[in-house]
């Protein structure tokens, strides 16, 4: 591919599409080699030691790879297109690079989902996530719920399971399945690569006040047809000439 690679072997085939449609996410345990994530302990902890120089409109935890050439040279490498072409098809663009990092005593994220293109499924967003050291579920853990991206809903933020599950989820069957849909903890070790469409309800677990650092970064990719709430790109860096993404900033 010419590049060093950042992701171990992996396949995004008909099976796993399959399961990314059902669930809502594909989970790649420990798909990033070793070497990747290295370098993205030290550009994440580079973010982190510049975030509170930076200016409103333009963090540096939200404009991530305008701050870092490493996870810059990320937006346009060829196994990160190979996978979100594999998902969205060849017609693609960069939505976004943020730091989701989060220290001991984190409080976390209340549930939320994000919206794009609401009424015309033939659009896709999805988020990428590299957690670089992983997570157990009660130690800054990602919770999800599978199957709840197929209502194309965005929703009100739920700040607990139970206020969720009496809020948004009572009465809400899976589309496929038709059980009914359920709140799922999720686990992972160092490396992992988590893919998610833009509409699956998700929030994550306070860390805990004892733990390190959970180091963690998401890229986002949509199909061009209509703006994006969460397009965090400033207009300087979409005229940026980057290896690899040429024409993957543009709006449309």
């Amino acid at each position: 591919m010419g590049r060093e690679p950042i992701f171990e072997d992996f396949t995004f085939g008909q099976a796993e599409r399959e399961v990314m449609d059902q669930d809502g996410h594909f989970v790649f345990p420990g798909l990033l080699t070793h070497t990747a994530q290295e370098r993205l302990i030290e550009s994440l902890s580079y973010i982190e030691s510049i975030k509170p120089q930076g200016v409103e409109g333009h963090e540096p935890n939200r404009f991530a790879a305008e701050f870092d050439s490493y996870l810059e040279s990320l937006i346009g490498h060829p196994q990160m297109l190979m996978l979100a072409r594999s998902i969205l098809g060849d017609e693609i663009r960069y939505d976004h690079c943020a730091t989701l990092n989060r220290p001991g005593g984190n409080k976390g994220q209340p549930w939320h989902t994000h919206g794009y293109g609401e009424e015309n499924p033939a659009l896709g967003f999805v988020r990428t996530f590299f957690y670089v050291n992983g997570f157990e579920p009660n130690d800054g853990g990602l919770k999800v719920v599978p199957g709840s991206h197929l209502f194309r809903e965005r929703m009100d933020r739920a700040d607990t399971d139970e206020i969720l599950q009496a809020e948004w989820l009572q009465g809400k069957v899976h589309p496929i399945t038709g059980e009914s849909l359920q709140v799922e903890a999720l686990s992972v070790p160092s490396g992992t690569v988590i893919t998610m469409w833009t509409f699956a309800a998700h929030g994550v677990n306070p860390r805990l006040p004892k733990s390190d650092t959970r180091w963690c970064v998401v890229y986002a990719y949509r199909n061009p047809g209509l703006p994006s709430r969460a397009r965090w790109i400033s207009p300087e860096y979409e005229k940026r000439r980057i290896s690899g993404a040429e024409g993957l900033l543009h709006l449309y």
